[in-house]
């Protein structure tokens, strides 16, 4: 009996122990980060084993026996902060904290281990889970593990969005370049290209790049011109103690190694070309045109990272973060090559290119922290982009050419030397202002705004093409048989020079009004106007003697010379120098093709952000736009009675809807639907052709003529599940309509130049996304050792096209009544492994295998009879194996482009069948760097 009552007496203390307990609860705020939710800190009772860690949300819940107790709230690099509480039996107390960072932290502790740093994967997979709007976002963690080197990478990473191998175009759900938006900082960003709306990606290195997100769903703070997405890129911030970093690599190209490359005259090896001062004539009588020799096919990479902090009273604080880079590479490409518009133009068996490209970043910023209210940021970044480029056409003398004089079926070649270089200067001034009443301990109204002014100068300097038949006789070792230049008009051999330059100011403003916990208003204005000025000049050699033979066909420069000039052969330009009306014959010139642009946009919206609650947010907006483009252009072979002015004048009233309904604490269901537009870019309106070596593009001013815009219709529904705080599980579906779409043609004509048309009433795009994060295998302190992720995307598009087209200047005729959006693949995946050991303590090795791959797509619409160009489906495959060694060093390998696929283009449904336009690999590319933090 005795011992039954000692049991029940145990067993009662237990249950009354068990019951005289309380709950704390609250939310752990990060200071660092403008009070945002600090997840995964941690909360103890002082001096016992109870305590918990915060979840996504920020947010802890933990029982606690009756009494008095001491409550840590720790994170690493922050400030711990204890506090006493008291608390009685099935009593509920809250507690809700704010940490800061730790005065004297180390880098690798605020910037690298604590989520205050956007560039974790688990820090930003929370702020897509809170996210209002569908938006997801890669990282610099991620970027690094992946070994991702530009933003261009980067956003090929994301689920549905693919990049086109060995170029910078980038697609989003299948639409590509003039669907797409890119900012930075949430600003615009302006074109480095002619034949581009947006700015090459990968002239962001990861250096600066703190995350990269695309918004694939439309709200009202965006520019209404909004079909795919937008991509934001985020600048890196520092805050915490002065860190230096260094950083060096070397590597090499599988098909580049060994190969004596080739290089533009006048150009140096950093990128910058030496003669933009002078005149062309001058240049072409001063500078011979033969190429100089390259060096060696030896890939670099230099670095140079610093930042630091400065506290002062007040809590006030300036942190400064600044980075300086300089890569280069090298990529021979070997080929055929084919110009084939309705029947054999010009063919190629054989080519070969020698390409030599750099990228040159400085970026700084400056964070002035007033107080918790205030915060100024100031950043600055100078890109510098250069691509040297030297091509050999018909290297094996078997080119052909339709318009030959001497043999169409042989001996055709064509020599094209090339340099582009692109100045792109970004400055950013931003705020964020919180402003309290007085009776409030939350701020009532935050505002944020921002002004950028950008400038782009892109040249294209004394490119040199000549062309010439019987080069087998080049090759033949006969000193009696020589090749002769083909000049079927004066400018099949020609120097040609092209410069761009744009101008842009911008400006967001947006003031969010919190009306109550689960209501705020944000009342927004965005601005822009944007300029382009643009101009070439071609002069044509015209040669005396017909048929001009060549002694030696390396050896140019014996040609053209002064000796010769005007004996052997004359210039020739299109257009006289006034004034005094010029000749034509042997004098400079004026511009060949000119034309001038400038986009207005003006534009309000307000919207709302409703929590009814905890399980359903409704975020409502509507936005109004006024919108205006002019273009005047002189161009060459244009009507004579065009007006050579466009313009377009509109207001667009742009709903959207955004709703979100938290099935569970870590699953979410979205739905979006909102309306938004496409308007055209200055290049798709200018009639200006550019003419390559295989193709040629141009512009179309009816672009411009009612309609002057596409009306967009945005329907997406997405199931997320946040697994854990780095795991993901989500399902999207979306679709599509766009009125009066424009498409890239290959207009029905003897030239068979690309141009862009207004093909049919509508294009209706149906899609399916799904994406997955794992990790596979995790330590005793759970910790991942190995992880896995992939994201596909199915899609289906069909457009209706016209049977004819009567523009103002061009035409065109389609024999099939619908086929697939332009750009759109069926089907993309990314797919990647990631494996890091943790048994060493100080050796921390991370090996990543990243895979890639997007189905066949359209480049351009055939017309006519003739069928489409199609850009074949390309996989891709890259390894990673990043080395940390203790606390500075690090030594990293990457094998890129493991599989090195074929890069190929065809010409579908030609009366001989498909047509082989390009093919060509890039090769792998192997890299070693060493990175060392001081």
């Amino acid at each position: 009996m005795k011992k039954i009552l000692f049991i029940a007496f145990v067993a009662l203390s237990q249950v009354l122990i068990a019951q005289n307990k309380g709950t704390l609860k609250g939310l752990l705020t990060d200071k660092e980060t403008n009070n945002e939710p600090l997840p995964f800190a941690n909360v103890v009772i002082k001096g016992t084993t109870i305590g918990a860690t915060t979840d996504f949300d920020g947010k802890y819940s933990i029982k606690v026996p009756a009494g008095t107790h001491i409550v840590q709230f720790s994170f690493l690099g922050y400030k711990t902060v204890e506090k006493t509480f008291t608390i009685t039996d099935g009593q509920t107390i809250t507690i809700n904290q704010v940490l800061a960072a730790e005065e004297g932290v180390a880098l690798d502790d605020v910037v690298i281990k604590t989520t205050t740093s956007k560039e974790k994967k688990s820090a930003l997979l929370l702020e897509q889970k809170k996210a209002t709007v569908i938006k997801e976002s890669i990282g610099a963690q991620e970027l690094a593990e992946k070994g991702v080197s530009d933003a261009a990478g980067a956003v090929s990473k994301i689920s549905g969005v693919s990049k086109q191998e060995g170029s910078s175009n980038v697609y989003v759900r299948g639409l590509g370049d003039r669907y797409l938006n890119t900012t930075l900082n949430g600003l615009s960003l302006p074109s480095n290209d002619v034949n581009k709306k947006n700015i090459d990606l990968s002239l962001f290195p990861s250096e600066v790049i703190q995350s990269v997100s695309i918004s694939k769903a439309y709200s009202s703070e965006f520019y209404g011109d909004f079909a795919a997405g937008n991509v934001n890129i985020t600048s890196k911030d520092y805050k915490g103690d002065g860190f230096f970093d260094v950083s060096v690599g070397t590597g090499v190209n599988t098909r580049a190694a060994g190969k004596n490359f080739k290089k533009s005259e006048g150009t140096g090896h950093v990128g910058f070309y030496r003669r933009y001062e002078h005149n062309p004539f001058a240049v072409i009588l001063s500078h011979g045109v033969d190429p100089e020799n390259g060096a060696a096919p030896i890939n670099l990479n230099i670095g140079l990272t610093g930042g630091k902090s400065w506290d002062f009273k007040d809590d006030s604080r300036l942190s400064l973060y600044g980075t300086a880079s300089f890569q280069n590479s090298y990529q021979y490409r070997e080929g055929p090559l084919v110009d084939y518009p309705n029947v054999f133009k010009i063919e190629y068996p054989n080519s070969q290119e020698f390409e030599y490209t750099t990228a040159t970043t400085v970026m700084g910023n400056a964070i002035y922290k007033v107080n918790d209210e205030h915060k100024l940021k100031y950043f600055s970044m100078f890109l510098n982009s250069s691509s040297d480029m030297a091509g050999f056409y018909g290297t094996e003398g078997k080119g052909r050419n339709r318009d030959a004089f001497i043999d169409t079926d042989r001996g055709f070649f064509q020599q094209n030397i090339q340099f582009n270089q692109d100045l792109i200067f970004v400055n950013q001034l931003m705020g964020e202002h919180k402003f309290y009443t007085a009776d409030e301990e939350d701020a009532k109204y935050t505002l944020t705004w921002g002004i950028g002014h950008n400038n782009v100068f892109a040249h294209e300097p004394d490119r040199r093409r000549f062309s010439f038949e019987n080069y087998q006789f080049a090759l033949d070792n006969d000193p009696n048989t020589k090749p002769s230049f083909f000049s079927n008009t004066v400018f099949d051999n020609q120097r040609y020079f092209q410069k761009i330059i744009d101008r842009e100011t911008n400006s967001r403003i947006n003031l969010a009004h919190i009306v109550s916990d689960k209501f705020t208003l944000n009342y927004g204005y965005n601005g822009r106007v944007k300029t382009r000025d643009f101009e070439n000049i071609r002069y044509g050699y015209d040669f005396l003697t017909p048929r001009l033979e060549v002694d030696d066909i390396t050896n140019l420069d014996a040609v053209f010379n002064l000796q010769n000039f005007g004996r052997l052969y004359n210039t020739e330009v299109f257009n006289s120098l006034s004034p005094g009306n010029l000749p034509t014959t042997n004098f400079p010139g004026a511009n060949e093709n000119t034309y001038t642009g400038e986009l207005k946009v003006n534009a309000g919206y307000v919207s709302a952000v409703y929590n009814l609650n905890e399980k359903w947010s409704f975020v409502p907006g509507i936005r109004l736009e006024a919108f205006n483009q002019e273009i005047n252009y002189d161009v060459i072979n244009i009507n004579p009675n065009d007006p050579r002015f466009r313009e377009a004048t509109e207001t667009f009233f742009l709903p959207s809807l955004n709703i979100k309904y938290a099935l569970k604490e870590n699953q979410n269901l979205r739905f979006t639907f909102s309306k938004s537009v496409s308007v055209p870019e200055f290049k798709e309106v200018a009639p200006f052709v550019y003419e390559a070596v295989g193709q040629r593009i141009g512009g179309n001013p009816d672009l411009l003529n009612d309609p002057s815009f596409s009306k967009v219709f945005n329907i997406d529904f997405k199931y997320e599940w946040f697994m854990t705080r780095d795991e993901l599980f989500s399902v999207s579906m979306f679709a599509k309509q766009i009125n009066n779409p424009v498409n890239l043609v290959i207009a029905n004509d003897a030239t068979g130049t690309q141009r862009y048309f207004r093909t049919g009433d509508k294009a209706e795009v149906f899609g399916i996304e799904l994406e997955a994060r794992k990790n596979l295998i995790k330590n005793e302190d759970d910790d991942t050792q190995l992880s896995a992720g992939f994201n596909v995307t199915y899609m289906h598009t069909e457009q209706d096209l016209y049977s004819n087209i009567d523009g103002q200047l061009f035409d065109t005729s389609f024999n099939r009544p619908t086929d697939q959006l332009q750009g759109a693949s069926p089907f993309l995946m990314n797919a990647n492994i990631n494996y890091s050991p943790t048994k060493w303590e100080n050796y921390k090795p991370v090996a990543s295998l990243v895979f890639s791959y997007f189905s066949d797509r359209i480049d351009a619409l055939g017309s006519g009879q003739i069928g489409n160009i199609i850009e074949k489906g390309v996989p891709t495959l890259d390894f990673i194996w990043k080395n940390k060694f203790g606390e500075n060093t690090e030594l990293n390998l990457k094998a890129q482009n493991l599989l090195d696929p074929k890069i190929t283009r065809v010409r579908e449904g030609t009366p001989i069948g498909d047509v082989t336009l390009s093919e060509f690999q890039i090769g792998m590319n192997i890299s070693l760097s060493f990175k060392y933090n001081f």
